[in-house]
């Protein structure tokens, strides 16, 4: 299935590729440790008795995820006040960074956000109407894959050691090298050494997708890495059409 909003470097593209590599029997739990918009947990399949969990730092995408599983009639009503305007979209940016709101509230002029932005960025104003419609239609169908889902907030070193087990797949979406400017949560060079160094430890699985970068290459030279080409979906990178990014295994 789809998910129902979009995110910066979402795997929308690229989502059918990354389930081809991941392994065919033998996973007990699985683990989405940068969830973002959760395009690869959507589209595999469910599998009985397996534990799944999405994990982001974001807490808004975190607190969006949650009232979509527990509260999505409530939500659905709390979208129906939102409308699409250039004012009320930095008005609810100015919301968001205050405190007063209910989660509920929070979760509706989050999406919203996400929804009314160019290239999902939830910061500057896409221009082209939009219709929260077929949103709303498909939101059920959203709490109902999300009914058995875990959903944590946590940083991915503590996240990775609590789900670690010999059965247990990982499938991790960073912020990529270069990119980080387009994420709320910090991320920079020196996270990037600590995560390769908390997955050479793990006694699960995991599958990572990540920029072609010589860094990233160094840092993971001992696993099985695989070259492919994924479309740009950042804003602010005007030119760059593609780019080449890497799924890498200890698989």
């Amino acid at each position: 299935m789809e998910s129902f909003i979009g995110w910066v470097g979402g795997k929308r593209q690229l989502r059918k590729e990354i389930l081809s590599h991941f392994p065919a029997d033998g996973v007990g739990r699985y683990i989405e440790v940068f969830g973002g918009a959760g395009w690869v947990l959507f589209a595999k399949e469910q599998v009985a008795g397996q534990l799944e969990v999405f994990n982001d730092l974001n807490s808004d995408l975190a607190n969006l995820f949650r009232c979509v599983k527990y509260h999505c009639e409530a939500l659905q009503t709390e979208l129906d006040w939102l409308l699409h305007s250039r004012e009320l979209f930095f008005d609810y940016i100015g919301q968001l960074e205050a405190p007063g709101l209910t989660d509920l509230q929070r979760a509706a002029r989050f999406l919203y956000l996400v929804k009314h932005s160019f290239g999902s960025s939830t910061r500057t104003f896409a221009t082209d109407a939009k219709s929260g419609e077929h949103l709303r239609q498909y939101m059920p169908k959203i709490k109902d894959r999300l009914k058995k889902v875990i959903i944590e907030k946590q940083d991915f070193e503590p996240l990775i050691k609590t789900y670690d087990r010999p059965n247990a797949l990982f499938y991790l979406d960073p912020p990529y090298v270069g990119t980080e400017r387009h994420y709320s949560v910090q991320f920079g060079e020196a996270d990037h050494e600590r995560l390769a160094a908390v997955l050479k430890g793990i006694r699960g699985r995991f599958i990572l997708s990540y920029v072609d970068v010589p860094l990233i290459r160094e840092l993971y030279s001992l696993c099985n890495i695989y070259s492919t080409i994924r479309i740009n979906n950042l804003a602010g990178t005007p030119g760059k059409k593609t780019f080449p990014e890497e799924i890498i295994k200890n698989i």
